[in-house]
């Protein structure tokens, strides 16, 4: 139940939040020379990956990239998670623990299947995986605030009898991986994914309800929270606290999914109640500032709340590759990344190759080395492995075999923390088998497993 407590702040919060978005501009104008430098989005990791394309990989001239010393002087360039060790984790997305489609949906079942995941991301030399905990604003553990997941039981809000976080964390911790509970911070459900909304999720309790209307939208395809409202705010940062204060996890952590359009229907009502609580006291904020600043507030309360009950676990954003893709999403990764009480850690999706030509992924990895300027924040580079061998943008990705090899080694180059690798499915796919040899050869381990 969300406290009276936010009433005040629900007619008071967006001013303050303006004024914080005032600061982070600043600091965004300062960082980025107040435009981005790619106008296009490059391909991003879709929510449901195209199934994995066979391919044989040709291997034409390479192409430019900052000079390399030996594999074995790369190996000790990395930096640290903990201890100087290099971050190499693999996400595991939601559609790789759906449960909902098989006969056997047991407890056992489900630890076999996550078992396998932690032994195999071993072999590969990881250290961490991020797994997708939170997808459909439900949860793959027993929550106050969301309903179950319908990935462990096969229908939304029907407990699985069992906790799947707890044990993951479990079989994570006893192979030596860190484990980091990824969430979705707005997402509702898309294209019918979950198919059918449990009677408690707050999509159904909020509807109806004058005092929350707008709590929740319907957008295209799509249903989301609105994070408009200091309330939902409130309840996404609970769903971070929880987990933090329940489970053994390493760290929490958003994907890149925030305003998912620009359409000004989307929250027009707040908005303009905004507006009118502004008038007089000088100019509101753009649509855009606005939304920027609730996404701020967003952000540092989660990272507050999750400090509070343990300030061990990490709090981390993996935001899209393309800078100005952000700004129109409300995403202040400039902010994030300079400025204290937003996050531990930024991982920007840098699923574009060296021959891309609206962000060559040289040039992204220099703009976000260059952005992380708060020496506490650790910058990881998010890696496409599932583009590898494949059609992806326009066939670049089949000129050579030793894309992501080469960009680990960029990556040490320019002194980022560490690699996170979408999706632990590729690993072993056919179309990814070569390069994921040459990647693992840089990171040494010379015989990774092939499951």
């Amino acid at each position: 139940m969300i406290s009276m407590r936010f009433r005040f702040v629900r007619r008071h919060g967006l001013l303050a939040g303006a004024v914080l978005l005032l600061c982070a501009v600043v600091a965004a104008t300062r960082l980025c020379g107040g435009g981005g430098e790619e106008s296009e989005s490059p391909s991003s990791a879709a929510s449901f990956p195209s199934a994995a394309v066979s391919s044989a990989a040709s291997e034409p001239a390479q192409p430019p990239v900052s000079s390399a010393s030996s594999e074995a002087e790369l190996a000790e360039t990395g930096a640290a998670i903990s201890g100087g060790e290099e971050m190499r984790g693999v996400w595991v997305p939601f559609m790789t623990l759906d449960m909902s489609g098989e006969s056997d949906k047991s407890e056992a079942a489900f630890r076999k299947r996550f078992s396998a995941i932690v032994s195999g991301a071993k072999s590969y030399g990881m250290n961490a995986l991020i797994v997708h905990v939170r997808p459909f604003g439900d949860a793959l553990y027993d929550s106050d605030y969301v309903p179950w997941s319908h990935l462990s039981s096969g229908a939304q809000g029907v407990d699985p009898g069992y906790d799947p976080l707890a044990m993951m964390v479990e079989l994570a911790h006893a192979q030596g991986l860190e484990l980091h509970a990824w969430m979705n911070p707005l997402r509702i459900q898309m294209n019918d994914t979950p198919s059918v909304l449990s009677q408690d999720n707050p999509w159904n309790l909020w509807q109806g309800d004058a005092e929350k209307a707008g709590w929740v939208v319907q957008s295209g395809t799509g249903k989301y929270y609105n994070p408009a409202y200091p309330e939902v705010r409130a309840q996404i940062a609970a769903c971070a606290e929880e987990i933090a204060a329940r489970y053994d996890v390493d760290g929490i952590q958003f994907d890149d999914y925030f305003y998912p359009t620009q359409d000004a229907s989307f929250d027009e009502a707040a908005y303009q109640a905004y507006v009118e609580e502004t008038s007089g006291g000088g100019e509101p904020l753009s649509l855009l500032e606005w939304r920027t600043a609730n996404i701020n507030a967003l952000v540092s309360e989660v990272y507050r709340r999750i400090k509070a009950v343990n300030p061990d676990v990490r709090f981390g954003i993996a935001p899209q590759g393309n800078l100005q893709n952000n700004r129109t999403m409300g995403a202040d990764v400039a902010s994030w990344c300079s400025a204290r009480g937003f996050l531990d850690y930024i991982c920007p999706q840098l699923y574009v190759n060296f021959e891309n030509e609206t962000l060559p992924f040289g040039t992204a990895a220099q703009a976000w080395k260059n952005l992380v300027v708060n020496p506490e924040i650790d910058l990881y580079f998010g890696l496409a492995v599932y583009k590898a061998g494949s059609d992806a943008d326009g066939g670049t990705w089949k000129t050579a075999n030793d894309i992501l090899a080469r960009q680990v080694s960029l990556g040490r180059t320019v002194e980022c923390d560490g690699f996170l690798f979408y999706s632990w499915d590729y690993f072993s796919a056919e179309q990814t088998q070569q390069e994921v040899a040459n990647v693992m050869k840089v990171l040494g381990q010379e015989s990774a497993s092939e499951e």
